[in-house]
């Protein structure tokens, strides 16, 4: 089983789009915020559960999508990463995760 840990910009990400949408609907953002944790919570059992990224084919990242999300992570060993959070619409920028 691995350990599942989020870096503080992932979580910091995750934050910021649950503010955004809780100017609307603090309901639904509560939602979103549990649904993408139960999803993250499937690394433990499942580390390898999300593809690779096809930004980036060649480094070692995965995601998944809760929409309106993509959760990007890494897997190193017995633990899995949580790296960075965004909007689904949005362009991946290659600065917001480092090579290995």
């Amino acid at each position: 089983m691995a350990k599942v840990a989020w870096s503080e910009p992932a979580l910091a990400d995750l934050d910021a789009i649950a503010d955004y949408i809780a100017l609307r609907d603090e309901r639904a953002a509560r939602e979103l915020v549990r649904r993408v944790l139960d999803h993250v919570g499937q690394f433990a059992e499942h580390p390898m559960s999300g593809p690779k990224l096809p930004e980036l084919e060649d480094w070692s990242y995965r995601q998944i999508v809760e929409p309106p999300c993509r959760v990007f992570y890494r897997h190193d060993g017995d633990t899995v990463v949580v790296l960075h959070v965004m909007r689904s619409e949005q362009r991946l920028r290659r600065t917001r995760l480092a090579p290995r």
